[in-house]
């Protein structure tokens, strides 16, 4: 009924699944970024900048931690979508996912709305990043 596929065939094809991965990831980290430039935009704004607050010990500002952000997400995208620098953009998206996870224990009455089981939206928000890792991890070079 079906002709076997060559492996030729099945490397290809599993190469277009990677780029695909690596190009939808690479657009939403733009979007997403793109949004924190524009104050009131992004849904993410507050919680970031109180993270980040949190984790600097109110070194850096909050008007100035949401630029860093914005742009280590464009640049990331970027990075991402041209296919260029993969293993860095990689390795930057996975520590900055995994920094994100830290609203969790910081801010559980606004991450939980019945701890430790039932997220609120913005809960939601931060766990969709275990997809993310998860997706970045499947397409991180392993070769030289």
């Amino acid at each position: 009924m079906f002709a076997p596929i060559s492996f030729s065939a099945m490397q290809t094809l599993t190469a277009n699944k990677i780029a695909l991965l690596r190009i939808s990831i690479g657009v939403l980290f733009i979007w997403f970024g793109a949004l924190k430039f524009f104050q009131g935009e992004s849904p993410a704004e507050d919680l970031a900048t109180e993270t980040i607050s949190m984790l600097t010990f109110g070194a850096i500002a909050p008007w100035v931690s949401i630029k860093i952000l914005a742009a280590a997400e464009v640049i990331i995208g970027g990075l991402l979508v041209f296919n260029v620098l993969i293993k860095p953009a990689i390795i930057l998206a996975f520590v900055h996912l995994c920094f994100t996870f830290s609203a969790l224990f910081a801010f559980p009455a606004i991450c939980f709305s019945h701890p430790p089981f039932s997220f609120s939206l913005v809960g939601q928000y931060i766990m969709k990043n275990i997809v993310f890792l998860a997706a970045l991890y499947c397409i991180y070079p392993t070769k030289k």
